[in-house]
């Protein structure tokens, strides 16, 4: 019997993705679904009440389509090119996570996932569902069941391979595929991820509060944020890489090939003077195309008073004062916030 996912295969590494890790559906376990219900019972989730409400739905895939047999996984290889915490030391610029220096990865990889679901769907003669990190599906897990990489200590995909740097796309087949061997927990005694958040938010190892979580706090996170996370956040305006970048696994990692995921050099190093005067025609403007631009204006103006008020640079006042009397509160929050900071 020909192998159905060779085509799959051949055409992935033409598209730029890893091999095809394969997960026997009936054999992924509920360990997955049971850290997911403590994080929500624990409140770790933060404002993010869709993870609650889709909690079932997400606990299996299965449960998202029940005639789901096998998943296939695949990453795409999205390493930087220097070092992503170098701006940190750079308090008039903002730090800005690698993954949303280029293009949004979600319409990039979903296009290719289509093209090779297709081919998955020749082969088998089976329906099949593609996934890119917008349904309630595990990803990670399944990630690691497949034999991609494992869920390091900061919760985060891990790769012998790749370190830290892999977007991660999914298609579930109605094929019972042959399953690829699941992968080690490889982290040891290393708690690097762990020691460098700067707000820690790791209650233990394997466990994320997102409530103190500066990625969370900056992209997901809709109100101000509490006053005594805010001096910690540094200058990160989006996101922030650095459990990801310490991780010792890295050494192994290479830079991204794909072009279109490359950082757009207006990105690696913004200076916060420019990014609090774009308004919100100019941040729609500038961020087109990019994740950046789903949180919004007003969102993505808190973040940059904050690292503003962080920056120690009483130069930059002139750049609050148009904020102070804003009439969204949390942009005067912050405003006012970064203004008592920098006349300190």
């Amino acid at each position: 019997m020909a192998d159905p996912l060779k085509s799959l295969t051949q055409r992935a590494s033409k598209l730029g993705f890893t091999q095809p890790f394969v997960v026997d559906l009936a054999t992924f376990g509920d360990g997955p679904a049971a850290g997911l219900r403590e994080a929500i019972s624990a409140g770790h989730h933060g404002s993010m009440a869709w993870l609650a409400e889709t909690e079932l739905r997400r606990s299996h895939p299965q449960n998202l389509w029940p005639e789901a047999k096998s998943a296939v996984v695949l990453g795409m290889n999205y390493g930087p090119e220097i070092d992503p915490l170098v701006t940190l030391k750079q308090p008039k610029v903002g730090t800005i996570s690698v993954y949303a220096r280029g293009r949004d990865y979600h319409d990039l990889m979903k296009g290719r996932l289509k093209e090779l679901a297709g081919l998955l769907a020749r082969d088998t003669g089976e329906d099949v569902k593609i996934f890119v990190d917008t349904a309630p599906l595990m990803e990670k897990p399944l990630a690691m069941a497949a034999g991609m990489g494992w869920q390091g200590k900061h919760t985060n995909l891990v790769s012998r391979e790749f370190g830290s740097w892999l977007f991660i796309g999914s298609i579930l087949s109605a094929a019972a595929l042959r399953p690829t061997p699941p992968e080690l927990d490889h982290c040891g005694s290393c708690r690097a991820c762990l020691d460098i958040c700067p707000t820690n938010a790791f209650p233990e190892p394997y466990k994320l509060d997102a409530r103190r979580c500066i990625s969370y706090l900056t992209i997901e996170h809709a109100g101000p944020i509490e006053v005594s996370l805010r001096a910690s956040m540094g200058n990160r305006i989006y996101g922030c890489d650095d459990c990801l970048a310490v991780c010792p696994w890295n050494k192994f990692a290479q830079a991204g090939q794909e072009i279109k995921l490359a950082a757009r050099e207006d990105l690696n190093a913004p200076t916060l003077a420019e990014l609090s005067k774009l308004g919100d025609g100019g941040f729609r403007k500038k961020f087109a195309g990019s994740p950046i631009k789903r949180i919004g204006w007003p969102r993505f103006l808190r973040n940059v008073l904050y690292a503003i008020g962080n920056s120690g640079d009483v130069s930059l006042q002139v750049c609050v004062q148009d904020y102070l009397e804003d009439t969204n509160p949390v942009i005067s929050d912050a405003a006012q916030w970064a203004a008592k900071r920098l006349s300190a």
